[in-house]
């Protein structure tokens, strides 16, 4: 199926969506703006080794990837709505408490709170996305504008915290905190108007989907192609996040001129190319089957880990061009990653499938552990020449994925309603 980018396919976007979207870049505009420091403030705060940020980071991540797929599998039974009250109030309440702590042992607790906020929000988010638009190419491009707004966020966060001298301080998470207060209350907003124009069920009637827990674990266990598709996507998940984490600690500890600025310059180039090449790709890729754009981007991912491997430490405008080409590599796998899960998913376990899609995270999750002890024994650019050789397996995992055998849905006992709820 092609892709199809027009102004007639926006306008179908119901309130809910563009609720998601703005909401989307306040958000991730304010997270941005200090989350990428924490390994910073770890290091300067209490000294720790790289291993040890990377097992603070780790162990929070590690955490929340399982009860990513626990509580995205629920929402298929209990609706969305509530299930993203829920994460939204946990993400306000855990950025409040970052603010305030000072204990190594307090910021591995509120961490893995904030880990388990952003575990959940994503695959909800996603699963709405496909509750709310019946149609595959309107949301498709749905998932993509989704994309498109947490980067322009991105992009404007570390650069405002810059300004406003905010990037590094603690009591800056407040900023976050505040900003997901006001995404409940669009959100609430948006569900209202929602309800004026269901495509799904959207009341407090009992839950239509039958499916229960063993019946979806039998299913996912049955999909091959996903499990082969999930291991290949956490590996590049490992990899991608090297420049999130380790990168940031390689840097710090090799002591680059200008850190904060190379880091918030870093981010901002990151975003800006995705901004301004999102769309741009997607034309020129449109004919293109999922795979085989995929594939395209994990040969730029390649190249870009080859960069960073070699690039001298003090060359600042080396580390903005690797970022260039890693970035538009990310352009083209990020988003079509969950456009792929959407369309394997079937439509009664859509929340499953996400959440299934959620482990994804076990690559972020264990990114800052394998890259901190990497860094601490090797150096930086070893861990960059493993990373490349990951790439390399991934591009094999998906010239495979096509061959690998696909449960018999109609086989399988389904529910007694196939409507996913998002109440």
């Amino acid at each position: 199926m092609y892709s199809d980018i027009t102004f007639a396919r926006f306008r179908q976007f119901p309130p809910l969506m563009w609720v998601l979207l703005l909401g989307s870049f306040f958000t991730r505009g304010s997270y941005f703006m200090v989350w990428p420091f924490l390994a910073v403030i770890l290091y300067e705060k209490f000294a720790l080794t790289a291993t040890q940020v990377g097992l603070v980071l780790s162990n929070a991540a590690i955490i929340a990837v399982f009860t990513s797929f626990i509580g995205s599998s629920l929402s298929d039974h209990f609706g969305r709505r509530r299930l993203m009250y829920f994460t939204g109030v946990l993400y306000v309440i855990s950025f409040s408490l970052l603010a305030q702590v000072n204990s190594v042992s307090g910021y591995v607790v509120v961490m893995t709170l904030c880990a388990i906020a952003t575990s959940l929000w994503r695959p909800l988010t996603a699963a709405t996305i496909g509750d709310i638009i019946a149609e595959p190419q309107t949301r498709e491009l749905a998932m993509q504008s989704l994309y498109f707004m947490v980067n322009a966020g991105c992009a404007v966060g570390p650069m405002a915290g810059v300004w406003m001298g905010l990037t590094g301080k603690q009591s800056s998470f407040y900023i976050t905190a505040v900003a997901f207060a006001l995404l409940i209350l669009m959100l609430h907003w948006g569900f209202k108007r929602q309800q004026q124009r269901p495509i799904v069920q959207l009341d407090n009637a009992q839950p239509t989907a039958k499916y229960g827990m063993g019946m979806t674990l039998k299913v996912l266990l049955a999909d091959r192609l996903l499990q082969c598709l999930i291991l290949a996507n956490i590996l590049c998940m490992f990899i991608y996040a090297q420049t999130d984490s380790s990168l940031v600690q390689y840097l710090t500890r090799a002591e680059a001129p200008g850190l904060l600025s190379l880091i918030s310059s870093i981010i901002f180039t990151n975003a800006c190319v995705i901004i301004s090449s999102q769309f741009l790709l997607l034309k020129l890729l449109a004919s293109y089957p999922l795979t085989r754009r995929i594939q395209i981007g994990l040969l730029l991912l390649l190249v870009s880990q080859l960069w960073l491997a070699l690039n001298p430490i003090e060359l600042f405008w080396g580390w903005i061009g690797a970022i260039v080409v890693l970035s538009l590599g990310e352009t083209i796998l990020f988003p079509t990653m969950n456009v792929h899960i959407d369309r394997l998913a079937p439509d009664h376990l859509r929340g499953a499938y996400f959440g299934a899609a959620s482990a994804y995270d076990f690559g972020f999750a264990l990114a800052p552990l394998g890259g901190g002890i990497i860094l601490d024994h090797w150096g930086g650019p070893a861990l960059f020449v493993t990373a490349a050789s990951l790439t390399v397996l991934v591009i094999y995992l998906y010239r495979i994925l096509d061959r690998l055998p696909r449960p018999d849905f109609t086989s399988l006992s389904k529910p007694q309603s196939d409507s996913p709820r998002v109440d």
